[in-house]
């Protein structure tokens, strides 16, 4: 499966943004973009609408963990849905398998529930399931297994990912029997609220 092995710190600090809850102390030590030139040298330029466009799209690309032909399809998609496209983007992007895990705090990261949505930890709706990108359907239960439970990750879950102090609203999770139902669509309010969604759009509609 297709997946972006690039540094998350790196492309953090190239994108001016924490893409990983890791990356918060590295963009606080060192924020400029990486290379031999990140620090930059004479007067800073104004960026054009083209490279605001593209850093946008490149940031919640990276955020949500995804290819470029993977974005580039949803975004197609959106653009055919009624409504709002950059709004239905970002509901197709956190309706994600991998993007609910993390809401629900059974990963610390987005990376680190896709991985364990690969290893077929979870069953959707009483099914194994190894593929991160599946969007789920309002009434849609993802439990983990049985059989993960004895592992040492979920033994230690409290440990490695904390409950979260806040859970969204379209999410209901039960975690002392590690399960989380969806209980509705999730609405713009529920992504990141620093995500400007319609530079997006408009990068695809040059």
């Amino acid at each position: 499966m297709a997946r972006d092995t690039q540094s998350i710190v790196k492309m953090s600090r190239r994108e001016g943004y924490a893409l990983h809850p890791k990356a918060y102390k590295a963009l606080v030590k060192r924020s400029s973009t990486p290379g031999q030139h990140g620090n930059g040298g004479g007067r800073p330029s104004k960026p054009s609408q083209y490279a605001l466009q593209l850093r946008e799209k490149q940031k919640v690309k990276r955020l949500y963990g995804l290819l470029e032909r993977q974005f580039s399809n949803l975004m197609k998609e959106a653009n055919r849905r009624q409504g709002q496209s950059g709004e239905i983007l970002l509901q197709m992007l956190e309706i994600r398998a991998d993007n609910t895990v993390y809401r629900a705090g059974f990963a610390p990261s987005r990376r680190a529930a896709r991985q364990l949505l690969t290893h077929g930890h979870f069953l959707l709706n009483g099914v194994r399931i190894d593929i991160p990108s599946i969007r789920l359907k309002v009434g849609d239960n993802l439990k983990v297994r049985n059989h993960s439970l004895m592992t040492e990750y979920f033994k230690q879950l409290d440990n490695v990912s904390p409950a979260p102090t806040t859970v969204p609203g379209w999410i209901k999770v039960n975690r002392k029997k590690y399960e989380l139902t969806v209980e509705s669509l999730p609405t713009r309010n529920d992504a990141e609220q620093d995500i400007n969604e319609q530079l997006i759009v408009e990068y695809y509609s040059r």
